[in-house]
This record gives structure tokens, C-alpha cells and sequence, in this order.
């Protein structure tokens, strides 16, 4: 490991869903979420990224799943870091939220490539540095161009790889020849997470420390399974692992995330299934759908 980088997490962290009840947060749900994903050994905790909704939460109802989260995992004696959503294309506004959620306790930052303004790279590596500058929490960078319309060079990784609280990647390209380029470049220095559950292993073989998880809200133990596996030099059941969450993937992209997720968690009886516009429930094609997969993974819908 580069001697300034220093790991948040190893292993899965589950990028959680936000459970809503008539137009509020269900914070009842969401302690029930947080504790499973707690009893489950998960590696981390992701509260407030594109999986929960941030986009239409706000800033009050984020600072209480922040500290909702932090008082679960403070609860529970274990050592589970929290890591907060704070990405912004509003570079102040990115500041404000990262400093909120190191003041309610938050152990790191995950922060998406500004959407909209399409910045340029100098101006990609201006809004970073301020963001993690602003804080003394360590933060994770989110490159997720099919929904951001921003892209990360491989260069500008490397430059921000040297900032002393930038401490990872979460690489949702689903480009594996992108992803074996920032390997090479960056090394240790920019710890790489897998930002889809489709390409774990292949992100593990890489030299990459794990996955930011859509489908351990549903399978936590799988997940936690699959990254251990692969520490453990288990490439064996690691695979098959992977093979076997396949159809769930396939599944839980099919629509927009985190439509699919949310229909499946409210199957699972864990949520109410309804988010905030634009996003609208799942079709009814796919809650039939989901319904008969879960229970190949011997999950019983409601």
C-alpha cells in the first residue's frame, strides 16, 4: 500500500437504498436495513449515494441517515466505517455536505464527478481537491459517466491519487480496459472499487480492494462472501459467486437504479416501494420478475 494511503474499507460496502413511507424517510425501515447490513459483517455502509436518492433528499433528511446510520454502527460495537454521499455539480454545496457529515460522525466521504456543468479536467481536479480539502475525513471518487455525462481521465486520477485524503475509486464505467488503466497508473495510491456488482472479481484481479454493492441490500452475506473469498486466495468460490449473483444483477439494472432494488427490498417486506419523482415504481413486468428470481435465492416475497 502507498505509504499515504490508508484503506477506508476492504471488502463490500452495500451502497444503501432510503426507505420512504408517505413522502418521508421511514427511519423505522431504515435502522431495520442498517441492522441487518450490520449483522451481516458488511465491510461498510454507503448512505446517501446514487442508490439511496440523494438527488431528492434534503439536506435535513441527509445529516438524520447520516447520523442514524453512525449511531447504529456505534450501537452495534463494531468497527463498520459510514460513509456519506455527498457529491454535488455545486462545488460549495459539496463542501457544505461533506463538512455536515464529518461533524455527525461520518469515518469517509463518497463524492460523484460533478453532472451537468461537464467540467473540465483542471476544473474535475479544482472541485476535488476543495471538497477533501475542506475536511479532515478521508473521501472516495465516483466515476459514473453514463449518469453524469463527466468522465475522469486516467492522468487526472493520477494527479488526484496524490492528495493525502483521496482514497479510492469507485469505478462504475463497466469498462474493464478503463479500469485495468487507472490500475496501472495509480496502483495502491488510488485504492479501486468495483461500482458494479457485475465485475467484482474482475476488479479484484486487478489489484482492487472491493465493491460498492447494489445487490447486498439484498444478499449481504453473498457479497461479504465473494470479497473474502478472493482475500483469502479462494479464487475458486469466488467465481462462483459471481456466477451466481449474475441474474440478480442483470435483474436489478434493468431499470433504473434504484427502481429494481426498492420493488425487491419492498418485496423482501423491508420497504415501502415508493421513491420520489422523476423516479416512479417498477414495472409490473418487473416485480413479476423479481418476484419468481428471489426466490431462487431462497428470499420469500410478500
Amino acid at each position: 500500500m502507498d505509504p499515504h494511503t490508508s484503506l477506508l474499507f476492504e471488502g463490500c460496502a452495500t451502497a444503501l437504498m432510503t426507505p420512504f413511507k408517505d413522502g418521508k424517510v421511514d427511519f423505522p425501515a431504515f435502522e431495520t436495513i442498517l441492522q441487518l447490513q450490520i449483522d451481516a459483517d458488511i465491510d461498510a455502509l454507503v448512505v446517501t449515494g446514487t442508490t439511496g436518492e440523494s438527488s431528492t433528499l434534503t439536506d435535513r433528511e441527509k445529516r438524520d441517515l447520516y447520523t442514524t446510520a453512525v449511531r447504529a454502527v456505534r450501537s452495534s460495537g463494531k468497527k463498520i466505517p459510514v460513509i456519506a454521499g455527498t457529491g454535488s455539480n455545486n462545488t460549495a454545496r459539496a463542501v457544505e455536505l461533506s463538512r455536515m457529515a464529518e461533524a455527525v460522525g461520518c469515518d469517509g466521504l463518497l463524492v460523484v464527478t460533478p453532472y451537468y456543468n461537464k467540467a473540465s479536467q483542471e476544473g474535475l481536479v479544482a472541485h476535488f481537491s476543495s471538497i477533501v480539502n475542506a475536511v479532515s475525513i478521508p473521501a472516495i471518487l465516483y466515476h459514473v459517466p453514463s449518469r453524469t455525462g463527466c468522465t475522469l481521465t486516467v492522468d487526472t486520477c493520477k494527479k488526484l491519487s496524490a492528495h493525502p485524503r483521496i482514497v479510492g475509486l469507485k469505478d462504475a464505467t463497466g469498462q474493464i480496459g478503463y479500469s485495468a488503466r487507472i490500475a496501472a497508473a495509480c496502483g495502491d495510491s488510488l485504492p479501486l472499487y468495483s461500482g458494479n456488482d457485475d465485475m467484482v472479481t474482475p476488479i479484484l484481479a486487478l489489484g482492487g480492494h472491493g465493491v460498492i454493492s447494489v445487490v447486498s441490500n439484498l444478499l449481504p452475506e453473498t457479497m461479504v462472501r465473494l470479497c473474502r473469498a478472493w482475500r483469502e486466495k479462494d479464487t475458486q468460490t469466488a467465481a462462483a459467486l459471481q456466477s451466481h449473483i449474475l441474474p440478480l444483477c442483470d435483474a436489478l439494472f434493468c431499470e433504473v437504479n434504484p427502481i429494481p432494488v426498492k420493488c425487491a427490498m419492498a418485496l423482501k417486506g423491508l420497504c415501502q416501494n415508493e421513491l420520489r419523482l422523476p423516479l416512479n415504481t417498477a414495472s409490473t413486468e418487473l416485480e413479476s420478475r423479481l418476484r419468481l428470481l428471489l426466490s431462487t435465492y431462497g428470499i420469500n416475497a410478500i
